[in-house]
């Protein structure tokens, strides 16, 4: 998650005909500040807000699913990648709009959903889109856990080295920012071993080993890695990019090819599309949106159409 959230929205108790915004004040380690205040400003212009608190994940995602069920006319993510995936969990499969205004450090999301970077620019595309009732509809993907909990992701989920990166990376307590990253990198490629996947494509069984592995509605993850360069947010089919056993200096050099998603070029790296994936591996847990989600394993399958966008 991109930090402490803020729920705004047009009134405590019913948004029937108002927009919500869900907000995130320290998206991008606070360095957007001010293009946050300048596309709030923008969508004030078309509707009345009211800031509500939600000091934790749980609460903000609770807060986020009342506002719609309360007939809000929009729900609009402001923050980083973990905002949208927050809110995603409010507006999939629903009727009410999403509306997105990048200001995190990635903005993965913005970008595979073919909107603008800059706040401002996203906020007066939302409020245009609002005064026009006008509306994208999007695939999305949908993840079911052993426990039976369900998610929504709209762009990558990481089930490999990535993942175990992240893992990693978020249970160390220093260095703070992401240079525990780069070192958790590190640690993870000293440990480096092919995992052992078994899978369930389409209902035909499949085992195969794999170091790195994702499943992508969209294109990029990690800010601007087009780990799934061919996914289509409009085929309702999902994407499943692999890369199969390969010494530590392969994968390091396979990996800057991701950037231009080149990388599908390698002997080694592996692809196919589907519309339902079952995928189990000992000892890995997932990333999505690059906000982790639960231990393999788990089923993911394409949501054809499930959100709306105000673009």
């Amino acid at each position: 998650m991109d930090g402490p959230l803020i729920l705004l929205v047009a009134d405590s108790a019913s948004v029937t005909g108002e927009i919500a915004v869900l907000l995130n004040p320290s998206a991008g380690r606070g360095r957007h500040a001010a293009a946050a205040k300048a596309a709030l400003s923008r969508l004030e212009g078309a509707a009345a807000i009211r800031v509500l608190s939600a000091g934790t994940r749980e609460e903000a995602e609770k807060a986020g699913k009342a506002a719609v069920a309360d007939g809000a006319a929009a729900l609009v993510a402001m923050g980083g990648d973990g905002t949208v995936h927050l809110a995603l969990q409010a507006v999939a499969g629903t009727s009410t709009p999403l509306g997105i205004v990048p200001v995190g450090t990635g903005n993965d999301m913005a970008t595979c959903f073919g909107l603008p970077t800059d706040a401002p620019t996203a906020a007066s595309v939302i409020a245009e889109a609002l005064q026009a009732k006008r509306h994208k509809t999007f695939d999305l993907a949908r993840l079911t856990t052993s426990e039976g909990a369900t998610h929504w992701f709209g762009a990558v989920l990481a089930a490999g080295f990535d993942a175990i990166v992240n893992e990693r990376g978020n249970s160390m307590r220093w260095p703070k920012g992401p240079r525990r990253y780069d070192i958790a990198i590190v640690a993870e490629l000293a440990r480096l071993r092919p995992r052992s996947y078994t899978a369930v494509i389409d209902g035909v069984p499949r085992t195969f080993e794999a170091v790195l592995l994702a499943i992508g509605n969209g294109t990029s993850y990690g800010a601007g890695m087009k780990i799934c360069p061919d996914a289509d947010l409009h085929d309702g089919l999902l994407d499943v990019v692999w890369a199969e056993p390969v010494s530590r200096a392969t994968l390091m050099r396979i990996k800057p090819r991701v950037y231009a998603g080149t990388h599908l070029d390698h002997p080694k790296v592996r692809q196919l599309k589907a519309e339902t994936i079952e995928l189990d591996s000992a000892g890995i847990v997932c990333y999505a949106d690059g906000e982790r989600i639960a231990p393999l394993p788990i089923t993911v399958s394409a949501a054809k159409d499930a959100l709306r966008l105000l673009a």
